[in-house]
């Protein structure tokens, strides 16, 4: 039996047809239409008291994720998205000392990676190590970080091949030289088990569209909390101040924790509605969610291969993230062929199509997508 199962009957986006695309936007929630329309009637009744209330709901839906993260209470900002929020990390570094590395990879999301050479214009040396086969090539990246550099930015599953980095050993070698580790776990919150704790990383940003199933509008930053404390970003905000509404004039007394991180007047709607994905993710649980996770996706890797489709991205299951990414002559057409007979995918220049089940989908539908494909190829 696949008790996660049980939670389809909470996605209505279903029942337009077998859904593989929590890796580029999750389904909606159907809590999320009671979500938005309670914060719209709040507003309507209440007008500005409403915002005692939902001050209590915003820090209430960053304290969810602060559970699915294994992390300390006020770790958790939230902000529109990861551009905003890992500018505010950004903002953070003089990179005109000594310390004026920062070292990522070539597998980065493109916000992050437009944001990190960004950095260059302000004195940063950016180095990007690259990848093999799509993967993070951790020998490389590891041997890249040195005493110059301040901060390490990587992504924990690249979006192109699901390769899942073994942040372990990165974080011990930025903090034996005296850097700084940011983590974007975009595309791994939600299907891979995160304990900020255990891998000791100082920053992990990401958002709620994909695999937390929280749709659009809502990103979080984890700042370990001895980490924010010596932290001063330069990109402020009335919500930073650790009491916006004494509305003090400047200098600003940051928040404490990560707080000091948020900008001006939040986005209440998206993040009440992202909560309602939240929820279904800590109750059905992280853990199980993964193990479904790597079951469906070995059997998805399975017949793909049998076709002779390339897998991007390790084979290896506790190396790669919860979608399956293949490519093939053709895949750009089968991929839109896919859509319109009601598989709920896409495709990525220089990757393929990529395909992400998640604790709703049944084996069934990996079987019959894995048939589909083969019968378009034909």
């Amino acid at each position: 039996m696949d008790e996660l199962l049980a939670y389809r009957d909470r996605f209505p986006t279903l029942a337009r047809g077998p859904y593989f695309a929590a890796h580029t936007l999750g389904p909606m929630p159907e809590g999320a239409p009671d979500a938005l329309a309670r914060f719209a009637a709040e507003w309507a009744a209440e007008g500005v008291v409403a915002w005692t209330g939902w001050l209590e709901q915003i820090r209430a839906t960053a304290a969810l994720l602060e559970g699915l993260f294994a992390a300390p209470a006020g770790s958790v900002a939230l902000g529109p998205n990861v551009s905003v929020l890992a500018g505010q990390v950004l903002s953070c570094f003089d990179w005109s000392g000594e310390r004026s590395r920062l070292v990522t990879t070539d597998l980065e999301f493109p916000t992050c990676d437009y944001l990190y050479r960004a950095q260059e214009t302000l004195g940063a040396k950016v180095e990007a190590v690259p990848s093999r086969d799509l993967t993070v090539d951790t020998e490389r990246l590891l041997e890249a970080i040195d005493h110059q550099t301040a901060l390490v930015a990587v992504t924990h599953v690249a979006f192109r091949s699901s390769a899942l980095l073994d942040a372990a050993p990165v974080v011990a070698r930025a903090h034996e030289v005296g850097a700084l580790v940011m983590l974007d776990t975009y595309q791994s919150a939600g299907t891979v088990p995160i304990d900020v704790g255990a891998l000791g990383v100082d920053l992990l940003v990401g958002g709620s569209v994909k695999w937390l199933l929280g749709g659009p509008g809502t990103g979080y930053l984890y700042a370990r909390p001895e980490v924010a404390a010596t932290l001063a970003p330069r990109l402020v905000g009335w919500f930073g101040h650790q009491a916006p509404f004494a509305f003090e004039p400047s200098p600003i007394t940051l928040a404490a924790g990560a707080g000091r991180f948020v900008t001006g007047t939040p986005n209440v709607a998206a993040h009440v509605m992202a909560a309602e994905g939240y929820r279904i993710v800590a109750e059905a649980g992280v853990d199980a969610i993964r193990a479904k996770s790597r079951r469906q996706v070995a059997r998805l890797l399975e017949g793909f291969q049998a076709q002779g489709a390339v897998v991007r991205g390790p084979t290896d299951l506790d190396r790669r993230g919860g979608s399956v990414v293949v490519d093939f002559d053709g895949a750009e057409r089968v991929t839109a062929a896919l859509i319109a007979r009601g598989y709920t995918c896409d495709y990525r220049p220089g990757a393929g199509l990529r395909l992400g089940p998640h604790l709703y989908t049944t084996d069934d539908e990996c079987d019959a997508v894995v048939a589909e494909v083969a019968a378009l190829r034909r």
